[in-house]
This record gives structure tokens, sequence and C-alpha cells, in this order.
């Protein structure tokens, strides 16, 4: 995990190409005093996690609009798994059905935005939840 500045890393994996909410998270984000390190699209889970990990991001928010989120959330969590950085917060947002929203959550996705959620409950969903694994590490 990092020190300082909460880390972000968003994400858009997949065939999807609308990145616009990406986009406007990021912005958010940085302009809430966070570090953000967008991927740009079309990213593979492998490449998010490698650039995750390379990056010593506290968080990945994957954005995803295409309707492969039952295939990508559980992958990506399995990569940080594999790759011993399970400690990194996963979240994400996109056009998610309530059912599969909450299937994510059991299996580890911290948190799921859907459109017309403010961008203040990602920040302070991040800077709550990145605080608490700082005080988790002491």
């Amino acid at each position: 995990m990092s020190k300082g500045k909460i880390r972000v890393l968003i994400g858009k994996p997949g065939l999807d190409g609308h990145d616009r909410g990406a986009k406007v998270v990021a912005r958010a984000l940085r302009d809430a005093g966070m570090e953000v390190v967008y991927t740009g699209l079309h990213r593979s889970p492998e490449e998010i996690v490698e650039t995750a990990i390379q990056e010593d991001v506290d968080a990945i928010g994957l954005s995803v609009l295409s309707g492969a989120h039952m295939t990508v959330f559980p992958r990506v969590l399995q990569l940080l798994s594999e790759r011993g950085a399970g400690d990194i917060v996963l979240f994400g947002g996109g056009i998610i059905p309530e059912e599969d929203r909450q299937a994510l959550l059991k299996l580890g996705v911290k948190d799921i935005f859907v459109p017309g959620n403010a961008t203040q409950q990602t920040i302070e969903f991040l800077k709550k939840l990145v605080q608490e694994k700082k005080y988790e590490a002491v």
C-alpha cells in the first residue's frame, strides 16, 4: 500500500468503448487529492492487475458497461490473490443489475457505484476504506 496520497487505478476492461464515466470519476478523485492512474480502453484483467501492482495503488476501480462484470471482477480478484496483492481494494461502477452487485460484493468487491451516484460517494468510500487499511497495517 502506498504512503501519503491515496493512489487509485481506474480501468476499462474488455471491449467496452465508452469511458466518459471512468474519466469523470478519475478527475473527481484527482480533484479530491488522490493520485489516479487511468489505464485507457480495452485492457485485460491481467494488464490492469499488473499496472496496479507496478503503480503501488491502494485501490482499483473498474468501469464495466459491456455486461462482462460477472467475468471481469472475479478474474481481477483472482489475479490479485495469485499475485499476493489481495490488499488492493477492488470497487467498480457501471450498468450492473442489483442481483449481480450483491453477488460481486459477496465475492470481495468492496462497492459498486451505478449511474446516478454522486462522485462524492466514491471519494468518501475510498477515504474511509483506505484509512481503515492503514490502521489495520499498524
